[in-house]
């Protein structure tokens, strides 16, 4: 019998420890480790103290945000770049953040690390972003990771079996569901699905009593509290939530999974900073990519999980994103038919859903 955390709670303990300002170490195989900070949650105390450790330390920033800053993106698809002797955290944060890019464009010019191995830093970057963070990260070679880790009560992770566990959708277990009447159709039933990974918990808003055995109407909708809740008009989500619970009431059936995925899966903080962006003239992909991230960082497959689990194999899906019917097809939910939501259209998100249409491939 073993106490011990296993990979996925350890790397929930790393996550969490990222967001509060706590280094973790990350090992490989071969011995190579490093300290890793979070660019965002790093403060001058801890810079301090990890440059009084005699190594050179660089800032791993993701090939999108070199780009954006002219660095050279020796490791395909991120950068390491050479912290300057006397850079400050005001330097780090500048390079991490791109908030002030337009005042002071002019960050470098920046040296990039060509040689070694970045397995670590890729590692770093892949953590800090599933911490919703903004995705960058300080990271110092240690000769002694494992002995390092245990002197100073640090969170140890190891390359070899984080790294495939980042890229799997983390198993899902109905936790509890019960009966919810809603305006739209007082045959309501919430579901609650729990990942094993400690991330956010999953919901499925079922309509009615729908027969497994025929395609149900669904929709995969993405958390976003502006919209959803607060009624912003810089998006369509509201009217889009809204129209699809009418019209599975209307029919008498249906299926919502309401997916804890807020700002195309980069969390409420940064999506506020891409908004930021936006204010300064960047449409909703190239404000993405300046913060480091890709045009959508979602993932569908635990849509597909979900509806597995609850006895769904094939749906006609309300969506005008082609990615969503791919990825359901790949994980084995037969889409039959797709069904157009076109609503929520103002003079304030015209801009944003053209770029939807033009770079994302929406059909609107």
């Amino acid at each position: 019998m073993s106490l011990s955390p296993d990979i996925t709670e350890i790397i929930a303990r790393a996550r969490s420890d990222l967001r509060m300002g706590v280094p973790v170490v990350l090992c490989a195989a071969d011995g190579s480790a490093a300290l890793v900070m979070a660019a965002e949650t790093l403060d001058g105390q801890r810079l301090a103290d990890l440059r009084a450790l005699g190594q050179s330390p660089v800032l791993a920033i993701t090939a999108r945000r070199a780009a954006t800053l002219k660095a050279r993106a020796y490791d395909g698809d991120l950068a390491r770049v050479l912290l300057p002797p006397d850079a400050r955290l005001s330097w780090v944060l500048a390079v991490a953040d791109p908030a002030d890019d337009l005042k002071t464009p002019m960050k470098g010019p920046l040296q990039t690390q060509r040689d070694g191995d970045a397995g670590l830093h890729r590692l770093a970057l892949n953590l800090v972003k599933s911490a919703r963070l903004l995705p960058a990260a300080v990271v110092l070679t240690l000769t002694d990771g494992e002995q390092f880790a245990a002197r100073h009560g640090l969170t140890r992770v190891t390359l070899d079996q984080a790294t495939p566990q980042l890229l799997r959708t983390s198993p899902l277990h109905p936790v509890v569901s019960a009966r919810l009447p809603l305006e739209v159709s007082e045959a309501g039933r919430l579901h609650i699905f729990r990942p094993e990974d400690g991330g956010e918990e999953h919901y499925a808003i079922e309509i009615g009593q729908p027969d497994r055995a025929v395609p149900v109407l669904a929709r995969l909708h993405s958390a976003c509290f502006t919209g959803d809740l607060m009624g912003s008009l810089k998006c369509d989500c509201g009217p889009q939530l809204r129209g699809a619970l009418l019209q599975m009431g209307t029919e008498g059936a249906g299926v919502l999974l309401y997916l804890n995925q807020e700002g195309r899966g980069i969390g409420l903080a940064n999506k506020m900073r891409a908004y930021s962006l936006q204010d300064q003239g960047f449409d909703t992909v190239e404000a993405n990519h300046r913060l480091g991230f890709e045009d959508d960082e979602r993932d569908f497959r635990i849509g597909a999980r979900i509806l597995s689990l609850m006895g769904f194999s094939s749906v006609r899906l309300l969506t005008n994103n082609p990615a969503k019917i791919t990825m359901m097809e790949d994980n084995h939910i037969k889409v039959v038919e797709r069904v157009p939501l076109k609503l929520g259209e103002n003079a304030h998100n015209h801009a944003y859903l053209a770029t939807k249409a033009s770079k994302s491939g929406h059909l609107l």
